[in-house]
């Protein structure tokens, strides 16, 4: 298992689950003194991330990109791909189409976490299933034409009301078209919504694509009162070999947050 921690170009986000807002150069300077393998980026949209300077920064620093969030799809626009109006899914399907295209050329997934909306209004919820399924399907493909997965993160229930559990999700994911789908197992929305963390990822078993290592407060492993070594253990298990990357917020600090992840990190694989 690989080391990543997060960067948000996002502006609004500022304060969010992010432990670098300062900037790509700032950010992949820090993570590589700390020995962190990759780097997971936030960005605005498609359009501000520009893919060879940034394989040639991260390449300088001796890193990856692990992954790029779709969120600035919602935090700036409020796109969703189950929204009622059939011309925003189009927006937000293009706007996902566009993150998917830049992380693959730097060999990274994409994540669909809120972007992925919920059921409310004019669209129930088996409406909006049928809405996810098709988009996820369709963007799977898309990501698979970049020799890289679709990651499609289930949010705690104060954040979506589609898919709350690990297992859950990945019983109605398999019955779904979407094949080049993975899970992004969120530790920090698992402890809201699984009674056992480790059971939650052996439910989930092949399809679980990426890992963000966050304690029970969203602070960094060991902030919080998340025991990790199940976890870890249960990774192993499954034979999982991504990013256990830091979607943590920066507290105290974003150097504490960031020198106390790869610590954390460290300590969970070397006891698991």
């Amino acid at each position: 298992m690989r080391s990543a921690i997060t960067v948000s170009l996002v502006p609004e986000a500022r304060g969010g689950p992010f432990v670098y807002s300062a900037g790509l150069e700032a950010a992949c300077a820090d993570a590589a003194a700390l020995g962190f393998d990759a780097i997971e980026i936030f960005p605005p949209d498609a359009e501000s991330l520009d893919a060879a300077a940034i394989r040639a920064l991260v390449g300088r620093h001796g890193l990856r990109v692990a992954a790029v969030g779709t969120g600035g799809g919602w935090v700036r626009h409020k796109l969703t791909l189950t929204h009622a109006d059939p011309a925003v899914r189009t927006r937000a399907a293009a706007f996902i189409r566009g993150i998917i295209d830049v992380a693959g050329a730097l060999g990274a997934p994409a994540i669909i976490g809120s972007m992925q909306g919920r059921w409310e209004g004019a669209v129930s919820r088996d409406e909006a299933l049928a809405l996810l399924a098709a988009a996820l399907a369709e963007l799977g493909d898309h990501a698979a034409r970049h020799g890289v997965p679709l990651l499609y993160e289930p949010l705690n229930r104060y954040e979506t009301n589609l898919f709350n559990r690990l297992g859950d999700t990945a019983v109605w994911l398999r019955g779904t078209p979407a094949r080049h789908v993975r899970l992004l197992a969120d530790l920090f929305h698992m402890n809201i919504e699984e009674t056992d963390l480790a059971a939650a990822l052996r439910e989930a078993g092949e399809l679980v694509g990426h890992v963000h290592f966050a304690d029970s407060n969203r602070r960094a492993i060991g902030f919080g009162h998340t025991d990790v070594r199940p976890v870890i253990a249960a990774l192993r298990e499954l034979g999982y070999r991504g990013y256990l990357s830091a979607e943590v917020l920066p507290l105290p600090d974003p150097a504490a947050a960031a020198a106390r992840t790869i610590a954390a990190f460290r300590s969970a694989l070397a006891s698991a």
